[in-house]
């Protein structure tokens, strides 16, 4: 059996990387080659957190198994603990073996941001700009990269609704910004970040939206990235209205744990008959994306175990290639 530590995935798993298997996994699970039963969430006792189990095999040529343990304590960022720890077990088609483990929060940041990264180069405008980033927890650096990777951003506003995270995130994050030609802002209020951004992503726990639609100009691109559970939202509903096109990473698995959606459909405020499909059926060109300059385009991203297959098994394999990682004898 294969381990493979973050340090190992990091030394030879880029962004590009990442958002490239991806768009992979989007495609086999349109094309129907994957099995993804929904998240299994189990809130603890004192409700100090959540531990979410996600199970996908995938077929094809890929023929792999896995399951994500991922879970959610946000009281880990006081212990100096990841908030979304996770590890990933990849399983063999044809033999039912657990073939590797992998530090599943490394993998669940790249995967994740590469979801972001995908959309943004599929729907936001190639001469996009201004960037603006909600949210400097875990994911935070990864999303980052993941719009410096598929945008020539000249500028990246940062917002955290807690003081001095953003302001410390950017000295953090200094480097990997000016390795690709952007500076970071801090932003001071919502309005200041998004106001004229070119491409915008949310990736916080916030149970109410982050800002006003009002404050979205025309030709804008949204990733919603944070928001995972039906009470929870970072999108105002009025975005959703406002936009011209609306995509999700698995409509199955967003209808049914996303507020951003479940909380406006419920008071009647929005339909899912607006969402205009999935990556994977734009990947494949079974519908259309952005089709003006002016248009405003939202991708709104849940996960699913899928993504973490795909990724896992590219890992994995590139892993084998450069002779990565350590093998347990079990």
């Amino acid at each position: 059996m294969l381990f493979l530590s973050r340090k190992d995935i990091l030394s030879f798993f880029s962004m590009r990387d990442a958002i490239e298997a991806d768009k992979k996994a989007f495609v086999l699970h349109t094309q129907g080659k994957a099995k993804v039963p929904l998240r299994i969430n189990l809130e603890t006792e004192t409700k100090a957190g959540q531990c979410m189990f996600m199970p996908a095999y995938v077929g094809g040529s890929l023929n792999m198994a896995g399951v994500k343990i991922v879970s959610c304590f946000l009281g880990n960022a006081a212990k100096g603990l990841p908030v979304i720890p996770a590890t990933v077990a990849l399983i063999d088609g044809d033999t039912g073996l657990v073939t590797a483990i992998i530090e599943g929060t490394t993998l669940t940041q790249l995967r994740t941001a590469g979801i972001s990264g995908a959309a943004t180069e599929l729907l936001s405008n190639p001469d996009s700009k201004i960037g603006a980033l909600f949210g400097t927890g875990g994911q935070g650096p990864a999303q980052l990269e993941a719009l410096l990777t598929v945008r020539r951003l000249e500028e990246v506003r940062i917002f955290d609704v807690l003081p001095g995270r953003a302001a410390d995130f950017i000295v953090k994050n200094k480097a990997v910004a000016e390795k690709y030609g952007a500076r970071l802002v801090e932003a001071k209020t919502p309005k200041e970040a998004v106001t004229d951004a070119d491409v915008i992503t949310t990736v916080t726990t916030s149970a109410t939206p982050l800002f006003s639609a009002d404050d979205i100009k025309p030709g804008c691109h949204i990733n919603g990235v944070g928001s995972y559970t039906p009470d929870k939202r970072e999108l105002p509903f009025e975005l959703l209205r406002k936009a011209d096109r609306i995509f999700v990473d698995n409509k199955e698995a967003v209808l049914a744990e996303a507020g951003d959606f479940i909380i406006p459909m419920k008071e009647g405020l929005f339909s899912s008959d607006k969402i205009a499909g999935e990556l994977g059926e734009l990947l494949l060109g079974k519908v259309s994306g952005r089709r003006s300059k002016e248009e405003i385009t939202v991708m709104k991203t849940v996960g699913f175990a899928t993504l973490d297959v795909v990724a896992a098994a590219q890992i994995v394999s590139r892993a084998k290639e450069v002779g990565a990682g350590t093998i347990i004898d079990v």
